[in-house]
């Protein structure tokens, strides 16, 4: 019992990515009493049938390095490669599909193919933007 209980989460999160993805960010316990943190990609898989995986393990002395680098990158795409891109169209996205969703359980309806709540956004941006990423964007 004692062995299981290390690998339950002390803290946990998590970013919904589109349709297919979900990231979790986990604070799990050593037997030690230490804390690391585990990133995991959760990928839908095509065929409808489980999840994909993929998790990186970050142990404190390593979190500022992988901040600084991580915000390094980010801001080097935001900054140098794509300057003029609305990013905060994604957040807009997302509070917009949260309120539906609050709107349909305050109604007592229930969307379980998870709807898709910036169809109408989708339509009117250019199809330039979002042809490449409207699969993984689209909520």
């Amino acid at each position: 019992m004692e062995d299981n209980k290390r690998f339950e989460s002390v803290y946990s999160t998590k970013v919904r990515a589109g349709k297919r993805r979900t990231y979790f960010f986990d604070v799990k316990q050593t037997k030690g009493g230490d804390y690391y943190i585990t990133l995991t990609e959760s990928t839908k898989k095509f065929t409808g049938e489980g999840y994909e995986r993929h998790k990186i393990f970050l142990y404190k002395e390593d979190f500022n390095r992988f901040v600084s680098s991580l915000q390094e990158t980010v801001d080097h795409v935001k900054t140098e490669l794509m300057p003029d891109y609305d990013y905060e169209i994604f957040e807009k996205r997302q509070e917009e599909w949260e309120a539906q969703q609050a709107e349909m359980e305050a109604n007592g309806t229930n969307n379980s193919e998870g709807g898709d709540a910036t169809a109408d956004t989708n339509k009117t941006e250019s199809t330039e933007d979002t042809a490449s990423t409207e699969e993984d964007i689209s909520w």
